[in-house]
């Protein structure tokens, strides 16, 4: 499972949108620079914080649940566990 490059293209287009078009748009006044900084950086940690989670998703550290008789298979037919290296000492 990859990441799909819709998802990525619409928040990228979004918060782009937010970081680079808004600040164009803030009317003239004494905190306009604020304004625009806040803005600007209000789009970069948005996305990024989205990437971050979105990405994480691709290699979750919760690995898949087995079942127990899957379970045993997998142990009989790739020869693992603490039983399997007693006997062969």
């Amino acid at each position: 499972m990859g990441a799909a490059i819709l998802p990525v293209l619409v928040f990228t287009v979004l918060w782009g949108g937010v970081g680079i078009i808004l600040p164009f748009l803030v009317p003239k006044g004494p905190n306009r620079g604020v304004l625009q900084v806040i803005l600007m950086l209000t789009g970069a940690c948005c996305w990024l914080f989205w990437l971050c989670c979105y990405m994480c998703q691709m290699n979750p550290l919760i690995g898949p649940i087995i079942q127990s008789h899957v379970a045993l298979v997998m142990q009989q037919e790739w020869g693992g566990g603490p039983a399997t290296n007693a006997q062969s000492a």
